[in-house]
């Protein structure tokens, strides 16, 4: 329909997280890392300013989470929480006090190059590691992010129990270690990001597909939605891609050491779907998708970021230049 569109394409990885129990030396969501013993486990020296709630604690976000599913996945009728199970949401609910030392980071995700044949890596290394500071942070009101890359083969003696977080802010930046399932798809820019007469071409013609869709469907929302969310950016975990602008339009964001234009790197998503695309849920998840199923088959890594993305840039130059992130 659009040749124009053809230069544009870009190949991203989906990375479909679901729920298991992850090796330390495969890939992963949220799961164990591959930690030279040698090598001090990274921390956050903040600031961490209190937002006037108290702060709660990784084991806590994972028993309330574990009681929360027994309690959904009962049979109709039943108690919702036993009184032990309420003392427990309770004392979980009063948390924690903010923390004044330095906080530990957590593991978010672990790629390996095998998994991931499209990842720009540096010279000798085959793994990604992606790690952050559990708390907001005043730049955007999102978790610090720390990557560091490895060669998978210099690792012989690697770190069994790294330290926890002494605290966390929000339940939602604890990843539930979930296994991936890498798909390599085609992904175009989004309207915002296309040259002003192939815009409004793509909008002419996703209008003729609006005004065939049924009365209530996502493809209300405007004359670009049908381009923009079944076809041009996928939703979800990946690697690579195009960027979901939403709060502000498309804009450059250039690499603080060499000045290149960063590239997307990583989409760490709230969401692996919503109602606006559909078209992207897998077919083995379809049954589900609109089920009262827990865990939530669209939130497998438990990841909220206060229900959108999180970007990670990187400078195609040297991944090792500082990378930037983005809340979109």
């Amino acid at each position: 329909m659009f040749p124009q569109l053809a230069p544009l394409a870009r190949t991203t990885t989906r990375l479909h997280p679901r729920p298991g129990s992850p090796a330390g030396n495969g890939s992963s969501i949220g799961g164990p890392l591959l930690w030279p013993v040698t090598e001090a486990w990274p921390t956050c020296d903040g600031p961490h300013p209190a937002d006037g709630r108290p702060a709660t604690t990784v084991e806590d976000v994972r028993l309330l989470r574990h009681l929360m599913t027994a309690a959904n996945n009962r049979p109709a009728g039943d108690m919702f929480l036993t009184p032990q199970e309420q003392e427990v949401v309770d004392r979980i609910d009063r948390g924690r006090p903010w923390p004044e030392e330095p906080v530990a980071l957590l593991p978010v995700a672990q790629l390996h190059l095998r998994d991931v044949p499209h990842l720009r890596m540096p010279d000798q290394a085959d793994v990604l590691q992606v790690l952050w500071c559990p708390f907001d942070h005043p730049e955007q009101q999102i978790p610090r992010t720390a990557l560091f890359w490895r060669s998978s083969t210099r690792l012989t003696e690697v770190t069994t129990a790294p330290p926890q977080p002494v605290a966390v802010q929000h339940e939602g930046y604890v990843p539930e270690p979930c296994l991936i399932h890498p798909e390599q798809v085609t992904e175009y820019p989004a309207p915002l990001e296309l040259e002003t007469g192939l815009r409004e071409q793509v909008e002419r013609w996703s209008a003729e597909q609006k005004a065939g869709a049924a009365p209530g469907s996502a493809y209300d929302q405007a004359e670009t939605a049908f381009y923009q969310y079944e076809l041009s950016v996928a939703p979800g975990w990946k690697v690579g891609g195009w960027a979901p602008w939403s709060f502000t339009d498309p804009r450059p964001l250039p690499c603080d050491s060499c000045g290149t234009p960063l590239e997307p790197l990583l989409t760490i998503a709230s969401n692996e779907w919503d109602d606006s695309n559909h078209s992207w849920i897998p077919y083995e998840d379809r049954a589900d998708a609109t089920g009262d199923i827990h865990p939530d088959p669209a939130r497998p890594s438990l990841v909220s970021i206060a229900g959108f993305n999180l970007q990670i840039y990187t400078c195609p130059t040297s991944p090792q230049h500082p990378h930037a992130e983005l809340l979109q």
